[in-house]
């Protein structure tokens, strides 16, 4: 891939991402789950955008995670893990902000986790 090649695919990802981020916002009741995907790990955080803190989070970083690569697998197994913290938490409803990725692959497996869980969307 080409220098211009990636930072086209990086606008396009950026334009998808601001798209979305204008109709999604979390609320107490109902706080947004963003996922970021790099080349080596994935990360999950649960926001309450009213006050602006994160209320729980999981990526590949953590300890018992660290040997999990971003593939589906990995995903379903981040998934369901932040689906029982948010459990435990009292939280059953989430908003979903995919940050500008295309619902398929390792996004959805973690949002397939997540509803796995218990958590709805």
């Amino acid at each position: 891939m080409s220098v211009k090649e990636l930072t086209d695919k990086r606008r396009k990802r950026e334009k998808r991402k601001t798209h979305i981020r204008k109709s999604i916002f979390g609320a107490p009741d109902r706080p947004r789950m963003t996922v970021y995907r790099s080349n080596l790990h994935l990360y999950v955080q649960v926001i309450d955008d009213m006050v602006g803190h994160t209320l729980s989070s999981v990526s590949t970083m953590e300890k018992q995670f660290r040997d999990l690569r971003p593939n589906v697998q990995s995903g379903n197994l981040i998934g369901e893990e932040i689906g029982k913290r948010l459990m435990e938490k009292g939280i059953t409803q989430v908003v979903f902000d995919r940050n500008g990725y295309k619902y398929h692959g390792v996004v959805k497996a973690i949002a397939d986790g997540v509803r796995k869980a218990g958590v709805k969307f």
